[in-house]
């Protein structure tokens, strides 16, 4: 198979492995940065270029879209899909994973469970203490609507420090949810590694000392862990759920079984291989080569 991998730099941890575990299984690979592809968009005739020049077919494309580039990458996502070729997540997938309330109502809409989350547009200050008495706070949590690796997270106590953190975050003209804080989880979340339709691995990230966050670039520690069938049931749900068949799945155990945080379209393979020592790079090309043959079989 002829392969592109769209990410901004070939020397990121992910995007090596996986074009090794690629090379190694008898495949050619492109690492292309998706801020310099371009697109001639036409009734006919429409194509793809990269820095000028005009690209050729692709048998897979496996997205690696940055958080704050999701409108271009997925852009460029989806001229591939035109021009007919296949991508590991495709662009809708992208977009809806990553628009944070998006995807909250689609897996509410699925009965899977979810923190109880409180969202509105610059509310008063009597909507937001509506706000936090919807998700059974205080204390809450509050999140960037676009903020990503524990960046735009805050823990707010009271219902004082809530207010504070709200009307700050709204000065900038930002969009926020609010959640409920699962105490039960004690700074812990799992990271389910989701791959077609199995969890391919999974880890307990713990946060760091006096640290809420689990996110392993917040100073978390990453370990294998056991999944109940419901957790990895959930998370094959979530990932399907957001039409990804390559997905980090970010689940809290709480007193009310398994609850999803977040679905990521681009995770990061550097903290859940080095914690369970499993090669997700090749599995992500194995079921790149089913994928691709089931395809064509099709065609």
């Amino acid at each position: 198979m002829r392969i592109a991998i769209l990410s901004r730099k070939d020397s990121l941890y992910s995007t090596t492995k996986i074009k090794e575990a690629a090379l190694v299984r008898g495949h050619t690979v492109d690492v292309l940065d998706y801020l310099y592809c371009s697109m001639r968009i036409a009734t006919r005739g429409q194509n793809i270029y990269y820095k000028g020049e005009k690209l050729g077919f692709f048998d897979a494309i496996i997205p690696r879209i940055g958080a704050n580039r999701t409108f271009y990458g997925a852009s460029v996502v989806r001229q591939f899909e035109s021009l007919g070729m296949y991508t590991i997540n495709s662009s809708i997938a992208i977009t809806r994973s990553r628009d944070k309330l998006r995807c909250l109502q689609l897996l509410s809409e699925k009965q899977i469970e979810i923190p109880k989350t409180s969202f509105a547009s610059h509310p008063s200050t009597q909507e937001i203490h509506s706000l936090i008495k919807g998700v059974d706070g205080p204390p809450v949590i509050i999140k960037l609507l676009e903020g990503t690796q524990g960046i735009g997270v805050v823990l707010a106590e009271t219902s004082k420090a809530a207010e504070s953190v709200m009307q700050a975050f709204m000065s900038l003209n930002t969009n926020i949810i609010v959640q409920e804080f699962i105490k039960e989880s004690q700074g812990c979340d799992v990271r389910c590694f989701v791959v077609g339709d199995q969890v391919v691995a999974s880890m307990l990230r713990k946060a760091a000392s006096e640290e809420f966050r689990s996110n392993i670039h917040r100073g978390g520690v990453g370990e294998p862990v056991e999944l109940s069938q419901l957790e990895r049931d959930t998370a094959i749900r979530a990932a399907k759920t957001m039409g990804l068949s390559l997905a980090g799945v970010d689940i809290l155990r709480s007193d009310r079984g398994p609850l999803v945080l977040e679905v990521n379209s681009s995770p990061g393979l550097e903290g859940i291989e080095k914690a369970t020592g499993i090669n997700i790079a090749d599995l992500i090309i194995c079921h790149l080569e089913k994928a691709v043959t089931g395809r064509k079989d099709h065609e």
